[in-house]
């Protein structure tokens, strides 16, 4: 038997429960480290999103997580970056001053450096 113990739940702040391991076929829980992305502000895991760091001055994509310095999280899409840089959330992550360059970390997700974003027609619009 195991004491296994959930967050915050609907009903109330914590609940803890004793679980069978053998029974349930589980050896332990699977924990994975996750991060939140700059753009959406949303959770996932470190392995679905990309680092970047901050090389003078200019945003840098780093796959591997391995340059120096602070690090921000975001999802390899051209919309999250596109939410980042509008909402000023890069300098904020690094805590550096002034906006920072962008255009890398574009070349990397594949969109040109002052490529607006697609938008959609009024027809498509009205649609939704």
């Amino acid at each position: 038997m195991a004491h296994y113990c959930t967050g915050v739940t609907p009903q109330g702040p914590r609940r803890c429960v004793e679980v069978d391991l053998k029974a349930s076929g589980r050896t332990h829980a699977q924990a994975f480290p996750e991060r939140t992305c700059v753009g959406c502000r949303t959770r996932a895991a470190k392995g679905d999103l990309l680092r970047i760091a901050v090389i003078e001055g200019e945003c840098v994509p780093d796959p591997r997580g391995t340059l120096p310095g602070r690090g921000a999280y975001l999802h390899p899409a051209p919309a999250c970056l596109d939410l980042a840089v509008r909402r000023r959330a890069l300098p904020r992550a690094f805590r550096e001053r002034g906006p920072l360059g962008t255009d890398a970390v574009r070349a990397f997700l594949g969109r040109p450096a002052g490529e607006a974003p697609p938008r959609a027609s009024r027809g498509e619009q009205a649609q939704r």
